[in-house]
């Protein structure tokens, strides 16, 4: 079994499968009066609620919830920007034994139709300043239509929601197991329909405590979440461990690159979470270091160099830690540990409590420095994901012995340190020599003159297919020359890992949380030599 023992069989199946709406509970019973939640509603205007008074507004608007039709197995479809509106809608679908669809509040009429028809929510919650395209999703819906609430996200938003019904609903352990589904996360989408990953209570609750131990989080605490809280990070690593610790969150209406640190220094946070990509703007805004910020803890996702890194380090006060997960795995699996320097270029060390492997393709483990797939052990609904809804050929082919396959490349040193090495789908063929596209990103993003790469395949009549590059520059202004970059990979890289062409961008196209979708840049790639 090994890998300490498939980490002591997975925290013996979860330690009788808590579930999240319990974990709730005992922190409003244990820190009733301690704050739970700060929302800027504007530059100089915040709303804020202790765990108890939290409470008294998930039970009303539950009560209202449960009179449009919610209840257990019933989901809530939410596409809603980040606000307590979500928060609170979240709470309360649990507390009903519900389980909610988050999406992105910005998505286009056709993907929120698709995770609408394929979830039939009872009731489903948008912004009111985007409901026009929200309702041109309901209404392609072929099913039946769930009951639409266009609402402010706001308190405001909050208080019309919970007066629907003159009923609270208190909270209730019978209400919610441990294995119920609480929510159908839908992937990406960066390549083909998007996957609907089904979390469970006990998942939530499994995230909350692997995240507050990873970042030694307590009731003192408060995280600043500016990423979008339909995504797995916000909800994983800030919301699930805040609660489980009985921390607070200062929650952003959205990530403002100018404004990150002020708001953390404002809303005395000591915690966040960001990506690569909004670190890269925090830096090309040139921001200064702001005095009595109080950040003692910083995780990011995605690699940065060693010179952003040291920049990141003095701005925030803290040494970012880099960490890897996926909504799949529910909590970041790997993590930098807090007692030793972080090393911006690895997704660092198993986390404690989880258990990880780098395969071959037989399952074997690879040996030390070699390259192999990311893989994951887990009790699926307790310690991983459920599975994909309604395609159990898709989740069953995703485990192999056991183990789930991420579909990540990486390589492991001797240290139990893990080296990002790219996707399966990162991995061109040219000439027959396998090349890593991560690794020509990363050699270009070491260029001065470059803030960001991405790097594609694209077909070639004679070596099958070549990398091409894609350059956002540090300053806009003065871009390096496609001569300039051409050089630098000739000093870098050998030649069949050297990008046949370069095209400057304004910035690189992605998805709503900084994921670059490639797709795009492939087909502009085979459009330009067909």
């Amino acid at each position: 079994m090994s890998t300490t023992e498939k980490a002591t069989e997975h925290q013996a199946i979860w330690e009788e499968h808590r579930s999240f709406s319990e974990v709730w509970n005992a922190s409003v019973e244990n820190y009733p009066h301690r704050p739970f939640l700060r929302f800027e509603i504007s530059e100089h205007k915040v709303a804020e609620w202790s765990y108890s008074e939290f409470d008294e507004l998930v039970g009303r608007v539950a009560g209202s919830l449960a009179k449009m039709g919610v209840n257990q197995g019933r989901s809530v479809h939410l596409a809603l920007a980040n606000s307590p509106l979500f928060v609170v809608a979240w709470l309360a679908t649990l507390r009903l034994g519900g389980w909610i669809v988050p999406s992105d509040p910005h998505g286009r009429a056709p993907e929120l139709a698709d995770h609408i028809t394929r979830t039939n929510p009872a009731v489903s919650i948008c912004g009111a300043d985007r409901s026009d395209v929200y309702r041109a999703a309901v209404d392609t819906d072929s099913g039946e239509p769930p009951k639409v609430l266009s609402l402010e996200e706001s308190p405001a938003g909050i208080e019309t929601l919970a007066d629907i019904a003159a009923s609270s609903v208190p909270a209730n352990p019978a209400s919610s197991h441990s294995t119920s589904l609480a929510a159908v996360a839908f992937t990406s989408g960066t390549t083909g329909r998007p996957k609907g990953v089904e979390i469970t209570q006990a998942n939530y609750a499994f995230a909350g405590k692997i995240m507050a131990e990873a970042a030694n989080l307590c009731e003192e605490h408060r995280w600043l979440v500016v990423l979008p809280l339909f995504h797995a990070n916000a909800q994983y690593y800030s919301f699930a461990s805040a609660i489980w610790s009985g921390a607070s969150v200062a929650l952003m209406p959205s990530f403002s690159a100018s404004r990150f640190l002020s708001q953390a220094k404002s809303h005395r946070a000591t915690h966040a979470s960001l990506f690569a990509a909004p670190m890269r703007m925090i830096l090309a805004r040139g921001a200064k270091p702001v005095e009595g910020l109080k950040l003692e803890h910083c995780w990011f996702a995605q690699n940065v160099t060693s010179q952003q890194h040291a920049q990141l380090s003095d701005l925030l006060g803290c040494h970012p830690r880099q960490l890897y997960g996926m909504t799949e795995t529910i909590p970041a699996v790997l993590s930098d540990q807090l007692d030793e320097l972080a090393d911006p270029s690895s997704m660092g060390r198993v986390t404690s409590g989880c258990a990880v492997q780098i395969q071959e393709e037989d399952g074997s483990e690879t040996a030390n420095g070699e390259v192999g797939e990311v893989a994951v052990a887990g009790e699926p609904g307790i310690t991983l994901f459920k599975g994909y809804m309604d395609d159990p050929e898709t989740t069953s082919a995703s485990f192999r012995k056991g183990w789930f396959l991420t579909g990540d490349r990486a390589r492991r040193d001797e240290h139990g340190r893990h080296y990002f090495a790219g996707r399966h789908s990162e991995i061109l063929k040219v000439a027959g020599e396998n090349v890593s596209v991560v690794e020509i990103e990363q050699s270009l993003a070491e260029h001065p003159d470059v803030l960001e790469a991405a790097v594609v395949g694209c077909p070639d009549a004679m070596r099958d297919e070549v990398p091409v590059g894609y350059v956002v520059a540090a300053d806009p202004a003065s871009p390096p020359s496609e001569e300039n970059l051409r050089r630098w990979c000739e000093e870098h890289l050998s030649k069949p890992k050297r990008p046949q062409s370069f095209t400057l961008l304004d910035e690189l196209p992605r998805t709503s949380v900084g994921k670059i979708r490639k797709f795009l840049l492939a087909e502009q790639a085979a459009g330009s030599v067909s």
